[in-house]
């Protein structure tokens, strides 16, 4: 059945490749964007996905956004929540600029993203909601406190929620990937990759399609009786 899926942060890296194989899958998928236009164009141009410009740190904007979707193309049936940033520093160092634009990016969208179309979901007894938390929320990372503390925060998130509403036919499930290969891992020091690398038993970096696969079965018919897990994509570099 074709659904309506909204993808945050959907126009660029691993928000990308789960709009295209959401898409490839059947359904009608619109993709946010904050700030890049010219990527935004580019990707509407390759892929043939309706976009749509907000920032998901704001309630009343991501309400907005919602009501315009749902005008257009009807409620929405599938939303990831993938749209997040780094700001990393050492805790010690770090400004409280820093933590907040990462907690409000990473998790408090979840809220507003979610709350906007969790009445509709309920009323309709169907959803599906995945999350794109992190392995460094399950694990910790030097220098990422506050990007920690965010994705722990959205597996939190993400467990309370499928409590709530898996009696209304919605399903809420996280996908922690490990690293992967985008734009954001392109600004890790080669010395500092290699490290990473190392440390992978796979030896190597995942793929934005494959987190992408993981989010299309999530969201599909056959994943009904999933519910609350957080799916781990991470070449075995840590075991949960």
């Amino acid at each position: 059945m074709k659904r309506i899926a909204l993808v945050t942060g959907g126009t660029r890296g691993i928000g990308k490749a789960i709009s295209t194989a959401l898409q490839n899958a059947g359904n009608t998928v619109i993709a946010t964007y904050n700030n890049n236009e010219d990527a935004a164009r580019a990707f509407a141009e390759e892929i043939g996905i309706n976009t749509i410009k907000f920032d998901v740190c704001d309630y009343n904007a991501c309400v907005h956004a919602i009501e315009t979707v749902t005008t257009q193309f009807g409620p929405i049936d599938i939303l990831v929540n993938n749209a997040g940033i780094t700001r990393d520093s050492m805790l010690h160092k770090m400004p409280a600029n820093a933590w907040d634009e990462v907690i409000q990016t990473n998790l408090t969208s979840c809220y507003n993203m979610t709350r906007s179309v969790i009445e509709s979901m309920r009323e309709r007894n169907f959803g599906r909601i995945i999350n794109i938390t992190s392995v460094n929320g399950q694990k910790g990372q030097v220098g990422q406190t506050n990007y920690s503390a965010a994705k722990a925060g959205v597996i939190g998130f993400t467990k309370a929620l499928a409590q709530e509403s898996a009696s209304k036919g919605i399903t809420v499930n996280a996908v922690a990937p490990g690293y992967i290969k985008t734009d954001m891992i392109n600004t890790i020091p080669t010395a500092v990759m290699d490290k990473i690398i190392s440390m992978i038993p796979a030896g190597r970096l995942g793929s934005p399609e494959e987190v992408a696969t993981a989010v299309t079965f999530l969201a599909s018919d056959f994943a009904g009786y999933i519910t609350g897990i957080t799916f781990s994509l991470n070449g075995g570099q840590y075991f949960v």
